[in-house]
């Protein structure tokens, strides 16, 4: 289970890291499809720039709080991966988010996540 902090900062760094990076795609949009020089081409260029670096600062904390709630999830390796790449793909945190929430759900219910074996109780290892 994830605890409730890490949940809620993790949705807030998942909604700021997917908005960033589409206002990044549509700022460089504005940059490369319009006339070099052009005022549109400048305003694009500039913000380009300074959404960027922001995401990528953000980006780094989106990558160490998904970190931390995968790990306390106990996600498997191949969905933590995919959780943590979710930012660097346009609209890809937000689906991310959802599932991640999904997970919390599950755990707190006491089932597995989709594609888990259950482990039987009174077998595998002790729950803490």
């Amino acid at each position: 289970m994830v605890k409730p902090g890490v949940l809620t900062f993790y949705r807030i760094m998942a909604y700021v890291t997917a908005v960033l990076l589409i206002a990044l795609c549509l700022t460089m949009v504005l940059k490369y499809a319009w006339p070099e020089g052009s005022a549109v081409q400048q305003f694009g260029d500039t913000w380009t720039t300074t959404i960027g670096i922001g995401h990528g600062y953000l980006y780094i904390v989106y990558l160490f709080i998904a970190l931390v709630a995968t790990v306390q999830l106990k996600a498997p390796l191949g969905r933590m991966i995919l959780v943590l790449l979710a930012g660097t793909i346009p609209f890809g945190a937000f689906f991310a988010e959802r599932k991640v929430t999904l997970w919390q759900r599950l755990r707190l219910d006491g089932k597995a996540l989709p594609g888990e074996t259950p482990v039987a109780e009174g077998t595998g290892s002790a729950q803490s």
